[in-house]
Formats: C-alpha cells, structure tokens, sequence
C-alpha cells in the first residue's frame, strides 16, 4: 500500500456560508445530488419570489453535500453550470482551503468512492429515519492524501478512463439505435399493402381452464408497463388461488392487462412463462400458426398505429379507470402480410434482441470498471 499522509477534511475543506440575496424578479437553480456519486444537478428553476427561507450560494468547483443521504453517496462538486445556484442548510458547501495542497478535481473522484461513503456513514447518526451528517464529525475525518502531482496523475487517469466507458455506451446507443431503425423501415416494408384482419381471427382470445390441485403450486404471471415483458408475480399454493378465476398460459401467448394496456402493458409470454397462470385481468391471445406469428404482432402495437388502436379500446377518463374489453380487443384490425414475410421480420427481431443482450452484458461490465478502478486506487491498491 502507498503511505499517503493522513490529512483531517477540515484542514483542507472550510464551510461557505455566502448569503443568497435574491431578486423577486429573477430565477436560480435549485441543487440535488444524486446517490452514490452520480453527479450535482439542478432541480429546477425557482422564482425568487417562491422562495421563502432562507437559502445560500453555491460555486463551481465547491465539495457539496446532502446532510441526509451523504451516508448514501449524495455528494460531489458543484459543476460550472450551477456556479451560483442556491441550496438550503440541508446541502452544505465546502471550500478548498489550499488548491496547491487538495485538487478539487481529486476530491471530486475520492468521494466516490466506497470508502468515502463509509467515512459519511461514520460521521453520520440519528435513529433510522433520521440519520445526518454532522458537520464537525465529518470535517474531522481523515483522509489519504497524496502529493499533488500525484493527485493530478490520477485526476487524468480516471478522466480518461470515464471518457472512454462514455464512448463505450455511446457506440452501444448508436448501435442499438440503427438497429432499431432497420426494424422500422422492415416493418413498414411489411405491411406495405398488406390486408387487414381482426385479432379474433388471427389471435383470438383463450380461456384455458386450471383445476386447481391444492398440494401443489402454481406461478401467476403479470405484465410490466412500457412493454417490458412479462415478470413472475408469486408461486403460491393452489388453496391460494381457489377464490379467483385463473387461465393456463402457454409460452408464445400475447398477453394483455386489460387495464394497463393504455400504459403498454402487452408481452410475449416467455418460454419459461409457460405453464404459468394469469388472472382475469390478463388477456391471452394465441396466434393462429398458418397465419399469424405472434412476434410480429406484438410489434404492431409497439408502433403509434397500433398502440393507438389498443388506447381507443381502452376507453375512461381517470388513468387507473381505463378498461380494455375482450371484445374491443378482438375487434382491432391488424395488418398482416404473408407467413414467410412475417417469420422473416421476426427472426430480425430476434437478432436485434440477441445484440441488445450482448450489449447488456457489454453495458454492465463497463460499469463497473469505474467503481473497480476507485476501489483499487483509494484502497491503496493501484
């Protein structure tokens, strides 16, 4: 390990208290820190005439902190956009005493870390629901800090190291987007003149009954909003369910909340999703295999045209109060072209969802290299 000199946060930091003066007339950011070192941002513009306690002002470059969630990573450095936005005395500010003793640009890296998190864990207490920072607690803890060149050295390292994962997912999100785009005009290319029919013919509606056996189990499945799949809810006792009217669910079903369908609330019952069972709410249609694959019309409701139709068969006026019908379901006209062309777009699908699990993958691994890297550095490791 680096023997860096232990230095006391007062010694390097004091606190800013520089009064906010504000105009009536005038607007200032407002500052919330995100957790676990994931930046300083503005909440949002306020009047100055909204404001009615007191507040101070805050500079680039300044050490910030949340009183409450520091313990849980809400501090950083005030970013040069917010050079001048005021805080309440929930978020104090620290000024670096000596530039040519502590970079700011260090600290700002430092108290990212996990052991800097730790450090407000131990300068923090309260009971549970009210745990602070206390200030004099925090400024007299210590720190490693090594000589300034030394710090600078690794301001760059690691600005670089930040620079590149941003490229990484930056390359991933244009990828992706391409992708996305190609199924676009794929899809438009599909339905290009294609005929019309109603879902009771292509994907009617199935109500496969469950006899319930009150010795085993049974998984109910539900659907995420914004079409992001099915999840399973709970493995419970058959004896559970005996009140409630249950449907088996076979993989490859289309299934619908009928009352969140207008939140896009509509998935392809997965492979390990079959045998599940799903509640009256949940609208199972099963596509008709010489015509219809049920890839491809998921992917019409994902479109503007056929989510506009699933929201005009979700009729109500309070969000929660918006019920889709059986019937009004059977009744959407969908767009289908032949069997093979709707098998080909469907394996394109199905290589986009490969990449984007491959970019997940990719994505989670250039996650944490950042954190990994801090660890390594601030343990002493590096």
């Amino acid at each position: 390990m680096k023997a860096w000199p232990k230095v006391a946060l007062g010694d390097l930091l004091h606190r800013s208290d520089e009064p906010a003066t504000l105009d009536p007339a005038a607007e200032y950011h407002e500052v919330t820190i995100k957790l676990w070192g994931k930046g300083v941002i503005s909440r949002g513009k306020v009047s100055g005439s909204d404001v009615a306690s007191v507040r101070r002002v805050v500079r680039q470059n300044q050490l910030i902190l949340s009183k409450i969630d520091a313990r849980n990573g809400a501090i950083g450095l005030v970013p040069s956009e917010l050079d001048g936005a005021i805080v309440s005395n929930d978020f104090p500010s620290f000024e670096f005493r000596d530039p040519d003793r502590c970079d700011a640009a260090f600290m700002g890296w430092l108290v990212r870390s996990a052991r800097f998190v730790d450090l407000c864990k131990a300068a923090s207490e309260g009971t549970t629901n009210r745990v602070r920072i206390k200030e004099d607690r925090f400024l007299n803890q210590q720190i490693a800090l090594p000589p300034l060149g030394e710090q600078q050295s690794l301001v760059f390292r690691l600005d670089a190291l930040a620079e590149k994962t941003r490229q990484v997912d930056a390359h991933l999100d244009a990828v992706e987007r391409d992708a996305e785009h190609l199924l676009v005009l794929r899809f438009r290319d599909a339905i290009a003149n294609a005929a019309t029919r109603t879902m009771a013919e292509v994907a009617p509606l199935v109500r496969r009954e469950v006899a319930f056996d009150l010795q085993t189990s049974d998984t109910e499945l539900g659907v995420r909003s914004f079409y992001k799949g099915t999840f399973q809810r709970r493995t419970v006792p058959g004896s559970d369910f005996s009140w409630q009217d249950l449907y088996r669910i076979q993989s490859g079903d289309l299934v619908f909340s009928n009352i969140m369908a207008w939140e896009q609330a509509i998935a392809i019952a997965k492979t390990e999703d079959n045998g599940c069972v799903g509640n009256h709410r949940m609208l199972t249609c099963e596509a008709n295999p010489d015509i219809a694959v049920p890839g491809f019309l998921w992917y019409y409701f994902t479109t503007e045209e056929g989510f506009a139709k699933i929201y005009a068969a979700s009729p109500g006026t309070a969000a929660r109060n918006r019920t889709m019908t059986a019937a009004a379901l059977m009744a959407i006209e969908v767009p289908l072209p032949t069997l093979t062309t709707q098998q080909t777009f469907d394996r394109l699908q199905a290589e986009v969802a490969g990449l984007k699990a491959k970019h997940a993958a990719i994505r989670q691994a250039n996650a944490a290299l950042l954190p990994a890297t801090l660890e390594r550095v601030f343990a002493g490791g590096d």
